[in-house]
Protein backbone atom coordinates (compact mmCIF):
# COMPACT_ATOMS: atom_id res chain seq x y z
CA UNK A 1 0.00 0.00 0.00
CA UNK A 2 2.72 2.58 0.82
CA UNK A 3 4.29 1.80 -2.21
CA UNK A 4 0.95 2.79 -4.42
CA UNK A 5 1.08 5.57 -2.44
CA UNK A 6 4.80 6.64 -2.96
CA UNK A 7 4.12 6.16 -6.58
CA UNK A 8 1.07 8.35 -7.02
CA UNK A 9 2.80 11.10 -5.22
CA UNK A 10 5.38 10.74 -7.85
CA UNK A 11 3.00 10.95 -10.33
CA UNK A 12 1.45 13.90 -9.21
CA UNK A 13 4.46 15.90 -8.81
CA UNK A 14 6.23 15.07 -12.09
CA UNK A 15 2.70 16.01 -13.38
CA UNK A 16 2.23 19.58 -11.00
CA UNK A 17 6.19 19.82 -12.45
CA UNK A 18 5.53 20.00 -16.05
CA UNK A 19 2.06 21.77 -15.70
CA UNK A 20 4.05 24.56 -14.25
CA UNK A 21 2.98 28.05 -16.08
CA UNK A 22 5.96 30.85 -15.64
CA UNK A 23 5.18 34.23 -16.27
CA UNK A 24 7.78 36.12 -18.02
CA UNK A 25 8.56 39.48 -15.78
CA UNK A 26 10.56 42.53 -16.44
CA UNK A 27 12.89 43.07 -13.15
CA UNK A 28 13.91 46.18 -14.95
CA UNK A 29 14.63 47.77 -18.26
CA UNK A 30 17.58 45.08 -19.09
CA UNK A 31 16.49 41.85 -16.94
CA UNK A 32 14.13 39.51 -17.81
CA UNK A 33 12.91 36.35 -16.07
CA UNK A 34 9.67 33.37 -15.43
CA UNK A 35 8.23 32.83 -12.19
CA UNK A 36 4.90 32.09 -11.30
CA UNK A 37 1.95 34.71 -12.01
CA UNK A 38 1.41 34.60 -8.06
CA UNK A 39 4.45 36.14 -7.34
CA UNK A 40 4.34 38.82 -4.73
CA UNK A 41 6.90 41.98 -4.98
CA UNK A 42 8.43 44.01 -2.11
CA UNK A 43 10.64 46.77 -1.72
CA UNK A 44 13.51 45.93 1.39
CA UNK A 45 16.09 48.42 2.17
CA UNK A 46 16.05 49.46 -1.09
CA UNK A 47 15.96 46.53 -3.31
CA UNK A 48 13.24 45.15 -5.18
CA UNK A 49 12.12 41.05 -4.00
CA UNK A 50 10.01 38.94 -6.19
CA UNK A 51 9.05 35.70 -4.69
CA UNK A 52 6.68 33.30 -5.57
CA UNK A 53 5.41 29.71 -4.98
CA UNK A 54 6.95 27.28 -7.65
CA UNK A 55 4.90 23.43 -8.01
CA UNK A 56 7.95 21.68 -6.58
CA UNK A 57 9.54 24.96 -4.19
CA UNK A 58 9.84 28.38 -3.42
CA UNK A 59 11.62 31.38 -6.20
CA UNK A 60 13.05 34.18 -5.21
CA UNK A 61 14.61 36.41 -7.54
CA UNK A 62 16.63 40.72 -5.79
CA UNK A 63 17.85 43.20 -7.51
CA UNK A 64 19.90 44.82 -5.33
CA UNK A 65 21.41 48.18 -6.22
CA UNK A 66 25.32 48.36 -5.83
CA UNK A 67 26.95 51.50 -3.83
CA UNK A 68 26.34 54.70 -5.88
CA UNK A 69 30.21 54.92 -5.71
CA UNK A 70 30.66 51.82 -6.67
CA UNK A 71 34.21 51.43 -8.80
CA UNK A 72 34.00 49.22 -12.32
CA UNK A 73 35.59 46.07 -11.98
CA UNK A 74 39.10 46.32 -13.59
CA UNK A 75 39.69 42.34 -14.85
CA UNK A 76 37.98 39.16 -14.61
CA UNK A 77 39.94 38.11 -11.47
CA UNK A 78 38.26 41.04 -9.74
CA UNK A 79 34.90 39.81 -10.68
CA UNK A 80 35.56 35.77 -9.65
CA UNK A 81 36.61 37.70 -6.23
CA UNK A 82 33.44 39.10 -6.29
CA UNK A 83 30.97 36.04 -7.21
CA UNK A 84 33.74 34.02 -4.37
CA UNK A 85 33.65 36.37 -1.70
CA UNK A 86 29.40 36.37 -2.25
CA UNK A 87 29.16 32.33 -1.86
CA UNK A 88 31.18 32.04 0.83
CA UNK A 89 28.96 34.92 2.87
CA UNK A 90 26.09 33.26 2.33
CA UNK A 91 27.34 29.73 2.96
CA UNK A 92 29.33 31.42 6.67
CA UNK A 93 25.69 32.64 7.60
CA UNK A 94 23.64 29.50 6.94
CA UNK A 95 25.43 27.62 9.54
CA UNK A 96 24.63 24.33 8.53
CA UNK A 97 25.06 25.23 4.46
CA UNK A 98 27.74 23.63 2.27
CA UNK A 99 28.19 25.12 -1.22
CA UNK A 100 27.66 22.03 -3.75
CA UNK A 101 28.64 22.34 -7.83
CA UNK A 102 30.06 25.86 -7.47
CA UNK A 103 30.20 26.86 -11.44
CA UNK A 104 30.37 29.46 -14.14
CA UNK A 105 28.17 30.04 -16.76
CA UNK A 106 26.79 32.39 -19.41
CA UNK A 107 23.87 34.34 -19.13
CA UNK A 108 23.51 36.77 -22.81
CA UNK A 109 27.42 37.92 -22.72
CA UNK A 110 27.41 38.10 -19.08
CA UNK A 111 29.52 35.86 -16.74
CA UNK A 112 27.33 34.44 -14.00
CA UNK A 113 27.70 32.18 -11.06
CA UNK A 114 26.10 29.02 -10.38
CA UNK A 115 26.05 27.09 -7.25
CA UNK A 116 23.64 24.67 -4.46
CA UNK A 117 23.22 25.44 -0.65
CA UNK A 118 22.72 22.56 1.07
CA UNK A 119 20.95 23.45 4.61
CA UNK A 120 20.71 20.17 6.60
CA UNK A 121 19.00 20.76 10.26
CA UNK A 122 17.94 17.44 10.51
CA UNK A 123 20.07 16.59 13.43
CA UNK A 124 18.50 19.42 15.40
CA UNK A 125 15.12 20.10 13.73
CA UNK A 126 14.29 16.71 12.16
CA UNK A 127 12.68 18.80 9.08
CA UNK A 128 14.34 17.19 5.40
CA UNK A 129 17.86 18.81 4.22
CA UNK A 130 16.65 21.82 1.94
CA UNK A 131 17.96 22.71 -1.41
CA UNK A 132 19.02 25.94 -2.56
CA UNK A 133 20.22 26.86 -5.92
CA UNK A 134 21.72 29.86 -6.61
CA UNK A 135 22.53 32.00 -10.02
CA UNK A 136 24.14 34.95 -9.33
CA UNK A 137 24.39 38.01 -11.99
CA UNK A 138 26.60 41.18 -11.30
CA UNK A 139 27.26 44.02 -12.76
CA UNK A 140 28.39 47.85 -11.40
CA UNK A 141 25.11 48.88 -11.19
CA UNK A 142 23.09 46.34 -9.77
CA UNK A 143 23.65 42.58 -8.55
CA UNK A 144 20.43 40.19 -9.66
CA UNK A 145 19.97 36.79 -7.68
CA UNK A 146 17.72 33.89 -8.81
CA UNK A 147 17.06 31.38 -6.21
CA UNK A 148 14.93 28.18 -6.10
CA UNK A 149 14.22 26.40 -2.99
CA UNK A 150 13.46 23.20 -2.49
CA UNK A 151 13.67 19.91 -0.17
CA UNK A 152 16.26 17.50 -0.81
CA UNK A 153 14.02 14.91 -1.72
CA UNK A 154 12.73 16.31 -4.27
CA UNK A 155 15.90 16.76 -6.43
CA UNK A 156 15.17 14.39 -9.11
CA UNK A 157 11.48 15.98 -9.73
CA UNK A 158 12.37 19.62 -9.72
CA UNK A 159 15.05 19.16 -12.79
CA UNK A 160 12.69 20.18 -15.42
CA UNK A 161 11.23 23.20 -13.04
CA UNK A 162 15.16 24.50 -12.76
CA UNK A 163 15.94 24.49 -16.26
CA UNK A 164 12.84 26.37 -17.13
CA UNK A 165 13.84 28.87 -14.55
CA UNK A 166 17.45 28.95 -15.26
CA UNK A 167 16.71 29.30 -19.09
CA UNK A 168 14.15 32.06 -18.86
CA UNK A 169 16.56 34.85 -17.50
CA UNK A 170 17.07 37.25 -20.60
CA UNK A 171 19.09 40.48 -20.53
CA UNK A 172 18.87 43.25 -22.81
CA UNK A 173 21.28 43.32 -25.86
CA UNK A 174 22.59 46.89 -23.86
CA UNK A 175 24.19 44.57 -21.62
CA UNK A 176 27.95 43.96 -22.21
CA UNK A 177 31.17 42.43 -21.00
CA UNK A 178 32.67 45.92 -20.00
CA UNK A 179 29.49 46.40 -17.67
CA UNK A 180 30.99 44.17 -15.34
CA UNK A 181 34.70 44.33 -15.86
CA UNK A 182 36.50 46.14 -18.31
CA UNK A 183 39.62 44.85 -19.06
CA UNK A 184 41.15 41.44 -19.86
CA UNK A 185 44.46 41.57 -17.56
CA UNK A 186 44.35 39.22 -14.87
CA UNK A 187 44.84 40.45 -11.02
CA UNK A 188 42.48 41.97 -8.61
CA UNK A 189 42.35 46.11 -8.66
CA UNK A 190 42.05 48.43 -5.61
CA UNK A 191 38.16 49.31 -6.80
CA UNK A 192 37.44 46.07 -6.69
CA UNK A 193 38.41 45.50 -3.32
CA UNK A 194 36.65 48.61 -1.83
CA UNK A 195 33.38 47.75 -4.30
CA UNK A 196 33.97 43.65 -2.37
CA UNK A 197 33.81 44.49 0.58
CA UNK A 198 31.82 47.25 0.94
CA UNK A 199 28.55 46.41 -1.31
CA UNK A 200 28.36 42.45 -1.23
CA UNK A 201 27.41 42.48 2.48
CA UNK A 202 24.48 44.34 1.81
CA UNK A 203 23.14 41.99 -0.57
CA UNK A 204 23.98 38.62 1.64
CA UNK A 205 21.91 40.41 4.78
CA UNK A 206 19.12 41.14 1.97
CA UNK A 207 19.20 36.99 1.11
CA UNK A 208 19.30 36.66 4.58
CA UNK A 209 16.36 38.24 5.56
CA UNK A 210 14.18 36.90 2.67
CA UNK A 211 14.77 33.47 3.55
CA UNK A 212 14.55 33.50 7.40
CA UNK A 213 11.19 35.37 6.93
CA UNK A 214 10.51 32.13 4.32
CA UNK A 215 11.33 29.82 7.20
CA UNK A 216 9.35 31.60 9.88
CA UNK A 217 5.91 31.88 7.87
CA UNK A 218 6.32 28.07 7.05
CA UNK A 219 7.02 27.23 10.99
CA UNK A 220 3.78 29.37 11.32
CA UNK A 221 1.59 27.37 9.05
CA UNK A 222 3.09 23.91 10.32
Amino acid sequence: MKKIILSLTFILFATIGFSQVLKPVKIDSLVTVSIPSNFVKKDTLGQQIYSANGSLGYIVVIRAPNAPNNKPLNKERDLNHVLKTYIDGIQHQSHTGSVMNPRDTTIGSLKAKVFTLRIDNSGSTGESPQLKYFILLYTQEVTYTFEYNYPEQRSELVKADLKAFSSSIKLAPDLKRNDQYISNAKGLSFGAKVGIYGGLPLVIIIVLIVVNRRKKRLAEEA
